[in-house]
């Protein structure tokens, strides 16, 4: 804008009646949170709205509730709206939504994101595990070129149930058993040179050909490298898949041969470890959705407030891997 329509934008903004005034400053106003948290919501539906109950497409507005347009399908006769079907169904206090999700990128505990956005802690607990099942679901279908596998070994944890099949320990504990066990849960991370990475919680125990079968064979392609320690399980595994493979001897001391190394898993490993600290124990059931929250720190696919939101409900950025 030049210099004398920027005088004449200023001489018609002098003539403006009070109520013009004041409703120029609503629409120059940033949106607030709970605006911008509807509006990402219900943009989940633009030019593609179905009905959750039945995949009709003949759906008619009908009212709103909870600050969303509300709709009823002509086929099967129910209502629903942009969250019915989604995670966040029937979650309340939707102006908060954004600010929670600020906490959860910056890694604070439920008590800790519970003082921040004023809410109660059972409140910031159940809200923790409904975003992250969307945010758990962004993960690349398949990994290429030299991967690197291994696992790591976090202490079966049953914090939160109300009843115990074993002795109960103090939360942090040790296992009773020296070195491997049915004790430990084995969480096996897959990560490709191009940063892609899987994680898969396989059971308790260490890892088997038939787990690596079940979860790994599906996420390589016929002519990935593997790259492992020196477990027999990758080897045998292998052989049977028809999946090229290589070791290195981590117990012998040969951590590098040319291209080949675990160390960016292992890496990934000992940041995934230090990260967990801070949670002081994780129930081995919620396991899945710590990695998932993990794994997009780590990507950063999901950057902001907004994103995890929209990973929330089912909306991700461009696709991961083919």
């Amino acid at each position: 804008m030049d210099s004398h329509a920027f005088e004449r934008l200023l001489a018609a903004l002098g003539r403006l009646t009070p109520g013009q005034r004041e409703a120029l400053k609503q629409a120059l106003r940033p949106p607030s949170d709970s605006a911008q948290a509807l509006h990402i919501i219900q943009a989940r539906l633009d030019g593609n709205a179905c009905c959750p109950h039945c995949a009709g497409t003949r759906l008619y507005r009908h009212g709103q509730a909870h600050g969303l347009p509300r709709y009823r399908c002509k086929a099967c006769g129910k209502t629903c709206n942009a969250l019915t079907g989604t995670p966040l169904a029937r979650l309340r206090l939707k102006a908060k939504w954004l600010d929670y999700l600020q906490c959860m990128l910056q890694s604070q505990t439920v008590r800790q994101a519970a003082k921040a956005c004023a809410i109660h802690r059972n409140t910031s607990f159940r809200w923790r595990h409904r975003f992250l099942q969307g945010a758990r679901q962004d993960r690349p279908a398949h990994l290429s070129g030299i991967t690197e596998a291994d696992e790591t070994y976090l202490l079966e944890s049953n914090k939160g149930a109300r009843t115990l099949v074993r002795a109960a320990r103090k939360r942090g504990g040790s296992a009773r058993k020296r070195g491997l066990s049915h004790e430990q849960v084995c969480v096996l991370i897959a990560r490709d040179r191009m940063g892609q990475t899987l994680d898969f919680v396989t059971g308790t125990g260490p890892v088997t050909k038939v787990q690596l079968h079940k979860y790994l064979q599906p996420a390589l392609y016929d002519d990935a490298l593997l790259v492992s320690d020196a477990n027999a399980a990758y080897r045998t595994f292998a052989a049977e898949a028809g999946i090229t493979h290589e070791a290195v001897n981590l117990a012998h001391g040969v951590r590098v041969r040319g291209a080949l190394h675990v160390q960016n898993v292992n890496a990934y490993h000992s940041r995934l470890r230090q990260w967990l600290r801070r949670f002081h124990g994780v129930a081995t059931r919620y396991l899945t959705n710590y990695l998932g929250w993990r794994r997009a720190l780590d990507t950063q696919r999901l950057p902001t407030p907004q994103a995890l939101l929209r990973a929330a409900i089912g909306v991700f950025p461009h696709s991961m891997g083919t």
